[in-house]
C-alpha cells in the first residue's frame, strides 16, 4: 500500500509540474490598454519591412509609413490591400518616420535626416527632399517622434559610441522648419539602470526602436524591439513602468505612434508566411 501511495503522490506531483509547465506567461498591459486584444491590419507585400508608422496631426485616416530599404513614403488607409508610394531616394535603411508640420521627416538608420514637403506627397516620385548629415553623433538610430505644435523632432539612439561606457540612452532633438530646415535643439537622456531596476536585473543590453508621445498623459513611450520591452517615461524622462510584450502579438515591434484620441498603434515587420501588421489597441478611459 506505500508503494502504491508514493506512486500515486508521484503522479499528482508531476501532473501538477505539467499542468505549470502549460501555463501562459501572464503579460501585463499599461493603464488604459488591453494588450490582450488588438486590433490588426495586416499589411501589402510592400512593407513587409515596415519599421516605422505617423499620422499627421493626430488623423488616423491616413497611414504614413516606409519600407526599411527603400527611400519611399507610402500612405494608405487602415485596411487596405495596397499601398501608393512616393519616391524620394532609390535606396537607404530607413528606420522611422515623423509628420512635422509640413514636412514629412525620414530617419537613416546612421543618423541622416531628410525632410519632404507633405506637399510633394501623392507625386509618384520627388526631387526636392533636403538631406541632413552630420546632426548626430556616430551610431545607429531607429526611433523618432515628432511634437507638431513645436515644429521639434525628437531622435533616440539605438547603438551610440557616446553611450558605450554608461548606462544610459543618448536621444537628441531638432527644430525641423516650414522649409524643411533642420537645427539642433537640445538632447536628453534615459537612465537605462532604472529599466534595470524596475525588471529586477543586473544588466540589459538596451536597443530602442521606437518613440511615441501619449497626448493625453504626455508620457514618452519607448520600444525595443530586440528586448520585447515597452517602456513608459515621464515628460522629463523619468522612468516609470516597464512592460514585457507577448511575443504572439509582437513578433517584430519597429514602429509605434498615437492618435489624437490617444489610441497606440504599434507596427512588426513580416516573416513569411506572415505578412506585416499594424496592431491597433483602443485607449479606455477606465482600463
Amino acid at each position: 500500500m506505500k508503494i502504491i501511495a508514493r506512486i500515486s503522490l508521484f503522479v499528482l506531483v508531476l501532473a501538477g509540474m505539467l499542468s505549470a509547465c502549460k501555463q501562459k506567461p501572464s503579460y501585463r498591459s499599461p493603464n488604459g490598454f488591453d494588450f490582450d486584444k488588438p486590433l490588426k491590419y495586416n499589411l501589402p507585400g510592400d512593407l513587409t519591412e515596415i519599421s516605422g508608422i505617423a499620422f499627421s496631426k493626430g488623423k488616423s485616416d491616413i497611414i504614413y509609413c516606409e519600407n526599411d530599404e527603400e527611400g519611399r513614403i507610402y500612405h494608405l488607409k487602415p485596411g487596405d490591400k495596397t499601398a501608393k508610394f512616393t519616391a524620394f531616394k532609390e535606396s537607404g535603411d530607413f528606420e522611422d518616420i515623423a509628420a512635422c508640420g509640413s514636412q514629412i521627416v525620414m530617419l537613416q538608420s546612421k543618423g541622416t535626416l531628410f525632410t519632404i514637403p507633405f506637399t510633394e506627397i501623392g507625386k509618384s516620385q520627388t526631387t526636392i527632399a533636403k538631406k541632413w548629415d552630420n546632426l548626430l553623433p556616430e551610431g545607429e538610430y531607429e526611433g523618432m517622434y515628432a511634437d507638431e505644435n513645436a515644429g521639434q523632432v525628437y531622435v533616440l539612439c539605438k547603438h551610440c559610441s557616446i553611450d558605450k561606457t554608461s548606462k544610459q540612452c543618448s536621444g537628441f532633438i531638432f527644430q525641423v522648419a516650414d522649409n524643411g530646415d533642420v537645427k539642433s535643439s537640445g538632447d536628453f537622456k534615459l537612465n537605462v539602470k532604472h529599466i534595470e531596476d524596475l525588471l529586477h536585473v543586473d544588466k540589459i543590453n538596451f536597443h530602442p526602436s521606437a518613440l511615441a508621445r501619449s497626448p493625453l498623459s504626455r508620457d514618452w513611450y519607448i520600444l525595443s524591439s530586440v528586448n520585447k520591452l515597452l517602456v513608459i517615461a515621464d515628460e522629463k524622462w523619468k522612468i516609470r513602468e516597464v512592460y514585457v510584450l507577448n511575443p504572439h502579438f509582437f513578433t517584430q515591434p519597429e514602429g509605434m505612434t498615437f492618435d489624437a484620441d490617444n489610441n497606440l498603434y504599434i507596427s512588426n515587420e513580416g516573416h513569411f508566411p506572415e505578412s506585416a501588421n499594424i496592431l491597433k489597441f483602443q485607449y479606455k478611459k477606465n482600463g
